[in-house]
């Protein structure tokens, strides 16, 4: 099936791109580390969390195995529908949406799953600290189904403060877009907003499928 193979190139190349940029972040960088990519705009700034995506906590051994079991079911179901568009030759918009959700979700599974196994424990800055190593001859820094996912994307766009009415926050200061992200996360958010704004075209049965 033509769209099938479509589907795979984009998981491929979304992995490979996600793994790849991940991994070189994670021996190259210690955490906390940043490059200023752009002046005041995009950053490269290294760190981890057990959670899920953008920085979300989900905290606890018992927690972290949970949420990892939720992805690998998710990811499982994510990845039947992908086979059930494709045969009912589906709006290929709709399967590269689905493509790119699953993409992303497996991306950040492997994180969790592996790199607890593979990599040493990241430092934080310090005189003499050096970044993780893969491979590291005394093992991992984790077991399996319990690593951190790689975050390495922060575009703090402009800062401000809540106006005195605002409710909660009021007065306080805030940066847009405070989360530190991934690939992985970017590939998620794609596939879902792209869903949304032409779910009229993608779910519209009276249009040939494209």
């Amino acid at each position: 099936m033509k769209k099938l193979r479509i589907a795979i190139l984009i998981i491929l190349l979304v992995l490979i791109a996600d793994q790849a940029f991940k991994i070189w972040i994670k021996t190259h960088m210690m955490l906390g580390q940043e490059y200023n990519v752009i002046e005041n705009w995009f950053y490269l700034h290294f760190t981890e969390n057990n959670g899920m995506a953008f920085g979300i906590e989900f905290n606890g051994k018992f927690g972290k195995i949970f949420l990892s079991l939720l992805r690998i079911f998710a990811v499982t179901g994510i990845g039947w529908c992908i086979y059930v568009l494709c045969k009912k030759n589906e709006h290929t918009g709709l399967v590269i949406s689905a493509a790119l959700i699953w993409a992303g979700a497996f991306g950040n599974i492997i994180d969790s799953a592996f790199y607890g196994m593979i990599f040493s424990n990241s430092s934080v800055i310090c005189h003499n600290c050096v970044p993780s190593m893969l491979f590291p001859k005394d093992g991992g820094y984790s077991a399996f189904l319990h690593g951190k996912v790689v975050d390495m994307l922060y575009f703090p766009l402009f800062e401000g403060h809540f106006p005195e009415w605002f409710p909660f926050w009021k007065g306080e200061s805030f940066t847009f877009f405070r989360p530190v992200f991934n690939l992985a996360d970017s590939s998620i958010t794609s596939g879902v907003l792209l869903i949304i704004f032409f779910q009229r075209k993608f779910f519209n049965k009276n249009k040939i499928n494209n």
